[in-house]
């Protein structure tokens, strides 16, 4: 519990330092360079081909035709440029968010070890590629988990259980591994896993629960149309964080319990060594030597 606590309020510390505000503002500035470049490059032919696609359907030709007659205009043109945005969004949103989430975890570790434990060996139980197909291969068993559970969500108390424990247990295994992968030997980081694995899952579980955060802002987004172009990065910018946090929480967690398991290991060592020492002399003063 100590370790669990202390590990907490540094983490909500580390969120003030400037290195951690820099990096949960890189999806914005991201998104923002994506949009600016999707824009000059695909705009026009996009918004184009997006008009011919609406006016061509016949469904909407009749509904075009009375929109038009209402407000003299022509409505295509006028929604256009709302679909492509509509459509484009999501995938400028998550492109962002995975390639800083891929560069914000080892940067985060990287600063706790640097502040906090300098002094600690980096085994390198992990390679890269290694860390990024078992995330890969665990994602997918998570999501595996959360179709074959959808219908116990129809339970109402199961609903807010399941998936945040689904996407906790994703959460420990992958962000534990990364923040052991540089410092720790394989066979460390078997061990802490086994010995910390309900307090590391309890850490996964009640990040899950802030990552529903942004999920506020982005109904709110929907309810107040006229601010959503506010209310959406703030949404992401949140999200951004809440991962920060997560990351910090887990590095500082399992920095710690790798340094205290090196310090047990090297005072368990000790005692054996002084014994061999001490035996070593007795047979030496036994056979007269000096």
């Amino acid at each position: 519990m100590r370790l669990l606590l202390d590990s907490f309020w540094r983490s909500v510390a580390y969120c003030m330092h400037p290195r951690v505000i820099v990096l949960s503002l890189l999806p914005l500035g991201l998104m923002v360079l994506l949009a600016a470049l999707l824009g000059y490059f695909y705009w026009d032919a996009t918004v184009a081909w997006t008009r011919e696609a609406l006016e061509a359907w016949p469904l909407l030709a009749s509904f075009w035709g009375w929109i038009g007659r209402l407000f003299s205009s022509d409505v295509t043109s006028v929604v256009a440029p709302m679909v492509v945005v509509i459509a484009a969004t999501p995938l400028i949103v998550v492109v962002a968010l995975l390639v800083v989430s891929g560069l914000m975890a080892p940067a985060l570790t990287r600063l706790v070890a640097e502040r906090r434990f300098p002094s600690l060996e980096q085994k390198k139980g992990a390679s890269f590629l290694g860390s990024v197909f078992r995330s890969l291969g665990l994602t997918v068993l998570a999501l595996l988990a959360l179709v074959v559970s959808m219908p116990l969500w129809l339970i109402p108390p199961l609903v807010l259980i399941l998936p945040p424990l689904i996407w906790g247990w994703l959460t420990y295994r992958v962000m534990s591994f990364d923040a052991l992968s540089e410092h720790a030997s394989s066979e460390e980081r078997a061990t802490l896993l086994r010995a910390h694995r309900l307090p590391l899952l309890g850490i996964g579980v009640l990040c899950g629960y802030l990552g529903a955060a942004p999920s506020i802002v982005w109904a709110s987004g929907l309810l107040f149309v006229a601010a959503f172009l506010v209310l959406a990065p703030l949404a992401i910018w949140i999200y951004t964080l809440v991962f920060a946090f997560s990351a910090l929480w887990f590095s500082h967690y399992c920095l710690d319990a790798l340094a205290q398991l090196r310090a047990k290991r090297a005072a368990a060592a000790f005692p054996t060594t002084a014994a061999e020492a001490a035996d070593a002399r007795a047979v030496a003063t036994q056979w007269g030597a000096p």
